[in-house]
Formats: structure tokens, C-alpha cells, sequence
């Protein structure tokens, strides 16, 4: 008997067709627990689901994840719809998940605590908050153009104050597209850069209705803008997030409509009380400034100008005095000192110096004419004995007693031994010379 073997594929498309065919895998709900889970931003996630037995892979499309309300992590405890089909290629049977929430907690308070500690930590709660104007000229309500919440602020601000101009921008407030209306209207209230207040403004109900104010974009918007924002959404115990980025908030539209604007009349009164106390103040300085100058006109310098001066003129005489005999003495000091130089010039005139020079001279002459006479004198006589002192050592007068000495080619020869045979030589006598020839040397006994 033969048998017919399938493929792994063919096997494969049978037991996916049994998945898809089967009415109960179409749509089933799971709770679990989040596992393997790696975020993967703008794309399809993958993960697994599990509890204390078994576990099941998962796949979340990029759409389905995209409208989630809160961020899955790792081990959060969840609940799926979905449908189980096989995965070819691995053979894997696995959930498509096409909704999932937080098990036992809502997907929306869920999602608006995170949204809450991630604006937290970026400082938009905290955030300096601008001060409402005190006087506004228009403003700008941000929400639905029919319902309860736009009669109470027109009324409220018909009665506080009719002066300021109100410009409603009608908005969705609830819904998937109210976001988005939202961020759209303060946009165009910011570019007309003409408006001193916006009030964003919603009646009460559900999370799900009031979900708009509690989405990123809308808090962000909201914190963008540079215009003072007033939040009434919902009633006095409902906090949104646009609440808590605004930079005032109030329990009710009433409530909103009263902080934008003060009360008309009161406002007048202050004006009127401050017009008063400034015409008494005003009077008040008038009677001052008034006395002063009639005070100031009794005064002297006006009844009697001249005494203004007189003081002046007593100074004026004293100084002119003071000044003549500081001069006139100043006057005598210069005369003494004036003749003291000329005396003293006097005593320097050339002609007495040249005179005193001239007997200077005269005596200078006298001393070196003594002098040099004395000097002479000496030097005569000095002379005189290195005369008689020479004449003593004088060599002639040696040869005068009878020596002589002698001399070859002019070179005078003092010793025996310098000559030789043959040699010619002079004698010099005391009266003459002779000429000689060397016949013999006879040497002493000591020169030899």
C-alpha cells in the first residue's frame, strides 16, 4: 500500500488554513505578561507574551502600536485582542495584536501618567508662568462655538467688563480630531501677536471626553505660546495636563472668564478714588508752593534789593584796602630788594675787578721776576761747578800729563790682544796724532 508524503510547506498551509478557518482564533482577547520586549521606533514590534506556564509570540503592526494611549515595558501585565495564525516560515503560531491595554489599570489613566512624569522631568509644570494682563483689550476663547461654556464666559465678561473685545475661535473639544483643532487655533492666535489673554475653555465629563487637553501636542502648544493662558477644562475636580502647562488655572468657565478681566465698575471707582486723592494732593502742593512764594516775595530781596549787595560791597571795600597796602608793602620789599642788587652790582662793576686784576698781575710779574732772576742765579751756578766738575774729568787734561790713546778705523782700542801684525793704527797725543804700524805684540804674563 503506498503512501502519499507531504511537504513541510504543504503541511505548513494546511494547519495555517485550520488557524484562519477556526471562528474562535479570529478574535481572541489574552491577558499576559509583556516579554522580549525591544522598541523598535516607527516600525513593527515584536514580543511575546506570557504567565506562569506558557507563552505565545506577538506581533503589534506599526499602525495598531502607533494609537496606543501609554508606552508597554518590559514585564507590564496586559490585555490583548487579537488573532492567532501560523507564521509560515518558522512554523510558529503567533497572536496579531490589534488593541492592547494595561491590565488592571485604563489605557488612558495609564498613558496620561506617563505623559505626565515625561513633561515633569522636561520642567513644562514647572516653568515660570506669565503674568495675566491686568486690563485686557481682547481675548481669545478657545472652544466650541455651541454649548454652555461660551454663553458663561460672554456673560461674565458682559457683566465684569463690556470694554474688552472677545474673539471666539471655534474648536472641537472632543474627539480623535480635537487635538489637532487645538494646537491649529492657538497657532493662529499667536500669529495675530494682538490678543492679551486666551482662555481654553471645556465643560466637564468623561477621561475619554476631556482626552484631547490631555495630549502631548496640545501641552506643548499651550506652553508655546507667549500669550497668558487661562485653562477651564472640565469641572473643579478634573485636572488635565493643559491645566497644569497653562499658566493659570480656573475650576470653571465663570471662573476663567473672572480672572481675565476685573470688574468694570470697581476698576471706575479706584479711578475715581485715585483721581480724588490725586486733586487733594495736587491742591495740597499748590497751597505750599503758593505760601512759599508769598513768603518769598515778603522776603528783603525783593522789598529791599539793595541789602541783597551790601554785604558784597563791605567785602568789596575791605578787599580794596587789603589789596592797596599788600600792594604798597609788596612795592617796598621790590625797592630794597632793588637797590640791595644794585649795591651788590656795584661791587661787581668790571672796572673794579679789572683794576684788582690788573694789581693781580702786576704782582704775579714781580714774583716771577724774582723768581726766574733766583732761578737763573741758581742754574749759573750750578752750571759753574759741573763746568769745573768736567774740567776735572776732562780726558785732555788726562793726556796733558802725558797719556794718550789709540784708535783703528776711527774704533778705539783698548787692549793689546785686539791687534795683529801689520795693523795700522793712531796714536792721539794731548797736541797732535801718529799714525803707526804694528811690528810686534808683547802680551803680560796675565793676558796670555
Amino acid at each position: 500500500m503506498s503512501k502519499n508524503y507531504l511537504t513541510i510547506t504543504a503541511l505548513t498551509k494546511y494547519l495555517k488554513r485550520k488557524f484562519e478557518a477556526d471562528p474562535h482564533l479570529d478574535r481572541v482577547y489574552l491577558t499576559g505578561e509583556i516579554s522580549n520586549f525591544r522598541p523598535r521606533p516607527n516600525a513593527h514590534q515584536y514580543f511575546s507574551l506570557k504567565d506562569d506556564q506558557a507563552k505565545i509570540s506577538a506581533i503589534m503592526f506599526k499602525g495598531a502600536f502607533q494609537k496606543l494611549k501609554f508606552q508597554p515595558k518590559e514585564g507590564m501585565k496586559v490585555l490583548v485582542v487579537g488573532r492567532v495564525s501560523l507564521y509560515e516560515a518558522s512554523g510558529n503560531y503567533q497572536i496579531y495584536i490589534e488593541h492592547m491595554e494595561p491590565d488592571g489599570v485604563g489605557a488612558l489613566y495609564q498613558a496620561l501618567e506617563e505623559l505626565k512624569g515625561k513633561l515633569s522631568k522636561e520642567g513644562l509644570f514647572t516653568a515660570p508662568k506669565k503674568e495675566l494682563s491686568r486690563y485686557p483689550q481682547r481675548i481669545a476663547v478657545v472652544t466650541s462655538p455651541s454649548g454652555a461654556v461660551i454663553r458663561d464666559i460672554m456673560t461674565t465678561l458682559q457683566r465684569r467688563y463690556p470694554i474688552a473685545e472677545l474673539v471666539l475661535f471655534p474648536t472641537l473639544v472632543q474627539g480623535d480630531k480635537a487635538a489637532a483643532d487645538i494646537c491649529r487655533n492657538l497657532t493662529r492666535i499667536e500669529a495675530c501677536q494682538n490678543f492679551d489673554t486666551v482662555i481654553v475653555a471645556r465643560g466637564g465629563g468623561s477621561i475619554e471626553d476631556l482626552w484631547p487637553f490631555n495630549e502631548e501636542i496640545v501641552a506643548r502648544a499651550i506652553a508655546g505660546l507667549t500669550i497668558p493662558v487661562i485653562s477651564s477644562v472640565g469641572h473643579e475636580t478634573d485636572v488635565t495636563i493643559a491645566d497644569l502647562v497653562a499658566d493659570v488655572r480656573a475650576a470653571t468657565p465663570t471662573a476663567a472668564a473672572e480672572l481675565a478681566v476685573p470688574v468694570l465698575s470697581d476698576e471706575l471707582l479706584k479711578i475715581k478714588e485715585k483721581e480724588n486723592r490725586l486733586i487733594k494732593s495736587y491742591s495740597y502742593l499748590l497751597e505750599q508752593q503758593q505760601a512759599r512764594l508769598k513768603h518769598t516775595m515778603s522776603s528783603f530781596v525783593f522789598t529791599q534789593p539793595e541789602r541783597l549787595y551790601e554785604g558784597f560791597t563791605i567785602k568789596l571795600d575791605l578787599l580794596t584796602r587789603r589789596f592797596q597796602q599788600s600792594s604798597h608793602q609788596a612795592v617796598l620789599l621790590k625797592k630794597d630788594d632793588y637797590m640791595r642788587l644794585l649795591a651788590q652790582l656795584n661791587l661787581s662793576h668790571p672796572g673794579h675787578r679789572l683794576a684788582a686784576e690788573q694789581q693781580r698781575l702786576k704782582n704775579i710779574e714781580q714774583q716771577f721776576k724774582q723768581v726766574s732772576q733766583q732761578l737763573l742765579k741758581n742754574k749759573q751756578q750750578h752750571f759753574g761747578q759741573l763746568v769745573q766738575s768736567l774740567d776735572i774729568l776732562s780726558p785732555l787734561k788726562t793726556m796733558g800729563r802725558g797719556y794718550t790713546y789709540v784708535t783703528q778705523a776711527e774704533t778705539l782700542v783698548a787692549k793689546a790682544e785686539d791687534l795683529k801684525n801689520k795693523d795700522e793704527m793712531t796714536i792721539h797725543f794731548n797736541d797732535g796724532q801718529v799714525d803707526v804700524t804694528v811690528q810686534e805684540i808683547r802680551l803680560s804674563e796675565g793676558e796670555k
